[in-house]
Parts: structure tokens; C-alpha cells; sequence
């Protein structure tokens, strides 16, 4: 006869499957109203949710300029405008806060059991309402993240003019700093998980792959060529390493026959003048305001990636395309592209953004041309 503790066991295992089950068939759904970079170090939190908290599925709720190429390349499963939901209304303080029968916010959550978001902060308003607007279709758990950890007292170690961070921090890479905050704060018992810096985040589909091969066919590219790719833009303008250090890499780039290609966003087109553009133009070929899956295709057949800390390099990182990224004053070591073939280059001088380096220019073609 069965033991009483066996019995134990046998239930206990039947309702640690019966849970199992339950998460698989429920979805889940990230709050990220950033940018490009942003979204993109959301990923591995994303696939966590998947992967280790059982979701069956997982959308991001974002801009959908920046998130539409997920679905299909990533474990992102569905998007979704943060226009189409008025979430401004969840920062009214939460006593006058209320919903009326029929109000579109009633069901904006209900098909998720999981609300993880890095709007508002823990305890405010925000999240309260939220709460309270997720409760009014279904009982689901909201969980609220900081986007950027804490730092503890710590400074810079030079070494030369290119420097290793030594700040120390609460975490190491701010994605397993999102997943360590989901953990503390959702009480679930998880196995312990690190995200792998060698995974490719996004995976570029064969569509893709012939639309960047008629791209680069418009503008005669000789698919025998190594092909450079490089974005000499960024979000903030203190991110933004000398122009001339990359104008300067191109120009050798070309001497060796190497095809060297400048990537232009709308950011870069708006700051930089006429005169810039034309100096660009003059080193190498431009390609300029593509769409966002127009540049998935172009990186998608690109050998190299050269740029900033942005949005393009991250994507050219979690894509798999050997990427060269020059990092100021932000941390690479909390911020750095993830992807399996990255190589950053650290600099903190003060004169990193307003005077060119022949040191890192150095430092990159060492690189290029090897």
C-alpha cells in the first residue's frame, strides 16, 4: 500500500503540473514606452516570462515605430500601440480615479494574467490604477520596474585615453537587472536564470534578407566586398563620439576596398547640417531614413556594424552581426549591446564627443581589418 508521504508527493506533483498547465495557457504583456535600445533589452526579460514563468505567450505594449519588427524575429509574440491605450488616465491620483460601466480601459488587459511595466513606480498612483483597471476584467498580477538601477559610490580607472568602467552597481547588466526586480517582486520560486550574452535576440527573416541584398543591389554593391555599416548617430548628442572618427575609419575603409556604408536615420538627418551630410556623402555612400524593417534588411547582409551606443547598434548586436560599438559616458558594462559577436570600445575623456581620436580610430580599423 502507498505511503501517505508518497501520496504527498504524488499530489503535490500533480499540482505543481496542474499550475505548469495553467501559466502555459496564460499571456503576459510589458509596459515599454522607450526607444529602439530600450525595447530591445526588454527581450530577454520577455523571453523569461516565456521560458521560465510558463507564459504562453507575451506581447509589448510600446511605440509601435520601434517595436513592430519583433513579432516573427523575437519571442515577442504581438505589439501593441501605447496610443491605443489611454494610459495617461492611470496618473490621476488614485481617490478621484474611477471607471465607469462600458469605459474602453475595463478590457484593455484582459487577456493578460501578467502586467509588467516600466511606466510609473512602485506604490504610486499609476500602479495603483492599473491594479485596479486590470481587476475590473480579471484577476491578473502587476508587477512595476525600475528602468535604471542604482548606482553605489564608485568612479572611473583610467587606462590611457580608451577606460575601463569600475563602477560598481546593484547589478551587473541591466537586463538581468529587470528579471532580478521581477523575481524579488512577483514571489514566485524560480530556478535561477542569467541572460546569455551570446544569444542572438532577433532573428532576421529570409524576406528580410532580400529585401537588404535589393538594397544594396540599388546602390551597386559588389556582394564580393566586405560590407561595413556604420551609424554615426545616437539619441543624446553626449553619446555621440567625434564625426570625424568615423568619417576618418570609412575613408581608410575604402582605400582597402572594403565598401563602406553610412546609415542615416531621421535623427541624424535633423541634427546634422547640410554641409555634414555633404561631407559624409563625400567618404562613402549614404543610405538615409530607412524604416526600421528596411534597416533589418541592410544589417541582415552587412558583414560589420559600426556605431554609438543607440538603438541601431543594439539591434545590429542582438541580430548577430559582428558590431563594433563606441561607448562615452554611459556604462557598457550595465548598458552594452548583447549579441554574440560585440566588441566595445570605452572612452571617457571630455573631449570624447567634440574632438576626434586618432587612438580609437585606430583601435576600430584594428578591428575592421583584421
Amino acid at each position: 500500500m502507498r505511503s501517505d508521504r508518497q501520496e504527498d508527493n504524488i499530489l503535490s506533483l500533480l499540482k505543481e503540473k496542474s499550475d505548469e498547465l495553467a501559466r502555459g495557457a496564460q499571456r503576459g504583456v510589458i509596459l515599454q514606452p522607450g526607444a529602439i535600445g530600450d525595447c530591445i533589452l526588454t527581450l530577454p526579460l520577455a523571453e523569461f516570462l516565456r521560458d521560465c514563468v510558463g507564459l504562453g505567450g507575451v506581447d509589448i505594449l510600446g511605440h509601435t515605430d520601434y517595436i513592430g519588427i519583433l513579432p516573427g524575429r523575437s519571442c515577442v509574440d504581438g505589439i501593441r500601440s501605447i496610443d491605443s491605450v489611454e494610459l495617461h488616465r492611470l496618473f490621476s491620483e488614485t481617490k478621484t480615479f474611477d471607471l465607469a460601466d462600458g469605459d474602453p480601459l475595463i478590457n484593455a488587459f484582459s487577456d493578460y494574467a501578467w502586467i509588467v511595466t516600466f511606466l510609473g513606480e512602485p506604490d504610486s498612483d499609476f500602479e495603483q490604477n492599473l491594479i485596479f483597471t486590470a481587476h475590473c476584467s480579471r484577476s491578473a498580477e502587476v508587477i512595476t520596474l525600475s528602468m535604471n538601477p542604482a548606482p553605489r559610490m564608485g568612479g572611473m580607472k583610467p587606462a590611457g585615453k580608451l577606460t575601463t568602467p569600475s563602477t560598481e552597481l546593484r547589478t551587473g547588466h541591466i537586463t538581468d537587472f529587470y528579471i532580478e526586480q521581477f523575481v524579488t517582486q512577483s514571489g514566485l520560486t524560480l530556478r535561477p536564470w542569467r541572460v546569455r550574452r551570446g544569444d542572438c535576440l532577433i532573428k532576421a527573416t529570409k524576406s528580410d534578407i532580400n529585401s537588404g541584398r535589393e538594397l544594396l543591389e540599388e546602390i551597386d554593391v559588389d556582394f564580393s566586398e566586405k560590407v561595413v555599416v556604420i551609424q554615426p548617430g545616437s539619441g543624446g548628442a553626449y553619446k555621440r563620439c567625434h564625426l570625424d572618427n568615423f568619417q576618418a575609419v570609412a575613408k581608410e575603409l575604402v582605400s582597402r576596398g572594403i565598401k563602406a556604408i553610412f546609415l542615416l536615420g531621421p535623427a541624424e538627418l535633423e541634427q546634422f547640417s547640410d554641409e555634414t551630410k555633404k561631407n559624409i556623402a563625400g567618404v562613402a555612400q549614404c543610405l538615409t531614413d530607412l524604416s526600421l524593417t528596411e534597416v533589418v534588411g541592410l544589417l541582415s547582409c552587412a558583414d560589420v556594424f559600426v556605431g554609438n551606443d543607440s538603438g541601431i547598434t543594439h539591434l545590429a548586436a542582438a541580430m548577430g552581426i559582428k558590431t563594433l560599438s563606441v561607448f562615452g559616458p554611459t556604462d557598457p558594462v550595465i548598458y552594452g549591446p548583447i549579441g554574440p559577436d560585440v566588441t566595445v570600445f570605452r572612452s571617457t575623456t571630455e573631449t570624447f564627443a567634440s574632438e576626434p581620436s586618432e587612438d580609437l580610430q585606430q583601435e576600430l580599423l584594428k578591428v575592421l581589418t583584421a
